[in-house]
């Protein structure tokens, strides 16, 4: 039976979601656990990949195990084999083609930066110490919706087959001393978030124009737009699925 698995997870301490052959991350932990739970090997397919360094507060992932499970319990017990800084948040039973990462229709994405120091931020935030002009960012941001092809915010040497995204928000929002952008599409390409936060910042502290930003776009390069944000202020929060591939009772 196949079964979708919401987790949120700190990232801070890991080398990213994807399995790596040397160092620990969030996928690797989470089948050794299910594998001890369940008895059996247990592999499981995410929603996406976060790089090293970033958080989750929802992200989805797929397994499959022989019998069906009981939820509630099941939860329990996953959290209790887990470190504190991986959670499981549910565990719904999906159709058996349902696939995690090819059936999500949109993700959402939050990046954080804080405008002062704060110790309880320290890993979970980017701090700067100038406020931007952020009506400025956000017209910058409207610009993003305006085109599909986001070569020049992918990393490099990358082996996706398109570059090709439909973003359907990106918006930035102050507050307090925290400085919040959105941003949803139907994909997201490596390092995408971070390259498009690092441009528009650029554009809140005057080192490039709107008119840059339309030229950055469509020269589909890397290096002419700005550089990445750094990893701890990056967030996954949001996947969405149709409501066909759940199983209801």
């Amino acid at each position: 039976m196949r079964y979708f698995i919401e987790l949120a997870y700190n990232g801070t301490s890991y080398h990213g979601w994807q399995m790596q052959p040397n160092a620990v991350s969030v996928q690797e932990v989470l089948e050794k656990t299910l594998s001890t739970f369940f008895r059996e090997e247990v592999k499981v397919v995410g929603a996406g990949r976060t790089d090293a360094g970033v958080h989750a507060r929802q992200l989805f992932a797929h397994f499959d195990v022989a019998e069906a499970i009981e939820v509630e319990k099941t939860v329990y017990k996953l959290n209790s084999f887990l470190p504190k800084d991986i959670s499981i948040q549910g565990i719904r039973n999906v159709a058996d083609e349902a696939h995690a990462r090819f059936h999500a229709t949109s993700r959402e994405y939050e990046y954080l930066i804080t405008l002062r120091k704060d110790p309880f931020q320290q890993d979970l935030a980017y701090q700067i110490n100038l406020k931007p002009d952020v009506a400025l960012m956000n017209k910058a941001a409207e610009i993003l919706l305006l085109y599909s092809d986001f070569q020049c915010f992918s990393r490099s040497n990358t082996d996706v087959k398109t570059y090709l995204c439909r973003v359907t928000k990106a918006v930035w929002e102050m507050e307090g001393f925290t400085l919040k952008f959105t941003i949803t599409a139907d994909r997201f390409l490596r390092n995408m978030v971070r390259a498009i936060v690092g441009t528009l910042l650029d554009v809140g502290f005057g080192k490039i124009t709107l008119d840059q930003v339309h030229e950055i776009i469509k020269s589909k390069d890397r290096s002419n737009a700005g550089a990445s944000a750094p990893a701890h202020g990056l967030y996954l929060t949001k996947v969405c699925y149709p409501h066909t591939i759940f199983v209801t009772k």
